[in-house]
């Protein structure tokens, strides 16, 4: 696995540069391995990539390189940068999200051992040397190991998101809370002490992997990969996957976490569209005369529709919900 490389000025028009990292070091280059998804991150005008490593022997550690140039990528002389994995086992070891705390650094990995997923913590004040400060997660109903977590600030909140492998289709994950440098409390309902913290936003079959970036302006930008594990390769096609349109993250009138496509490309969606139709109570995603998909609704609901070769992304209700499809 490379590191692919494009650049944006209003997040809809892409250019393709050439690739930002090849898995050419022992660290990295195993044969079903490579450079793995990571995060980036700007300290005094230098560019610091943190990726997850993959050796020949399968073992998953986390390594750094940078760029001042944004054009030339140098891999960092000590990596990996975290070599062992707290919880005993570097096998399930990956997607390091670095972001900015107090005037330090944080990171959170994915991880998983016994067949419990987890969220690991550590800090930085250099963004090269990190101490591990303990599981910011560990349940084993997210499955056996957690993956891309992220964690973002989001008005007077922090936002802890992360995907779930564990059923299918595969979920991503939300839960709005308190982080206090070390510890992440999520809110629960007031006089439901036991109630379940966590839920999704995202309720389609092709949306997993997600990664915030926050824009210039202080927006938390959503882009998630378009994909599901039950999708095959079609014949003479190599690879099948795509981004989602980008999505700014927010939360409503009645303070419930939302989605919704950036304002930039908010001229793009449709309020009526050829392949969404609500009837007899069911929410329907159609192409050729075929469902798709269906979702039950007791009342027709609001929907901006976002249609794409191939591919419908869905925003109900204000973003309280979305659906991701491909539809062939």
């Amino acid at each position: 696995m490379h590191w692919g490389h494009c650049v944006s000025d209003d997040l809809i028009s892409w250019e393709e540069l050439p690739i930002a990292l090849y898995p050419d070091m022992p660290y990295d280059n195993g044969t079903n391995g490579g450079c793995f998804s990571g995060s980036a991150i700007e300290k005094d005008g230098r560019l610091y990539l943190f990726y997850t490593s993959v050796s020949e022997e399968g073992e998953q550690t986390q390594s750094l390189a940078f760029t001042d140039d944004g054009l030339t990528f140098t891999k960092y002389g000590g990596n990996p940068i975290i070599p062992v994995c707290p919880l005993g086992s570097n096998r399930d070891f990956r997607d390091p999200k670095v972001f900015a705390y107090n005037g330090e650094y944080r990171m959170v990995v994915g991880a998983g051992i016994h067949n419990t997923g987890s969220i690991l913590l550590y800090r930085s004040a250099d963004l090269i040397h990190w101490e591990y400060l303990g599981e910011l997660l560990t349940d084993g109903r997210f499955g056996n190991v957690i993956e891309c977590p992220n964690l973002f600030p989001l008005e007077d909140k922090w936002v802890l998101m992360f995907s779930s492998i564990k059923a299918m289709p595969h979920r991503v994950i939300f839960a709005v809370g308190d982080f206090d440098g070390v510890n992440f409390t999520p809110d629960v309902p007031d006089g439901q002490p036991d109630s379940w913290p966590y839920f999704t936003v995202e309720t389609g079959p092709d949306f997993y992997a997600p990664q915030i970036l926050e824009a210039p302006d202080g927006r938390m930008i959503n882009i998630a990969w378009m994909y599901n594990w039950n999708r095959r390769v079609d014949k003479g096609q190599l690879q099948v996957g795509a981004f989602t349109f980008p999505r700014e993250m927010g939360f409503d009138k009645a303070g419930r976490l939302t989605m919704l496509p950036i304002t930039e490309g908010m001229h793009l969606l449709k309020k009526e569209s050829s392949f969404v139709v609500y009837e007899h109570g069911q929410l329907r995603v159609k192409f050729n005369d075929r469902t798709v998909l269906e979702r039950p609704f007791a009342h027709e609901p609001s929907v901006l529709t976002l249609e794409d070769v191939g591919s419908v992304e869905l925003f109900i209700n204000g973003g309280v919900e979305n659906i991701t499809v491909y539809i062939c």
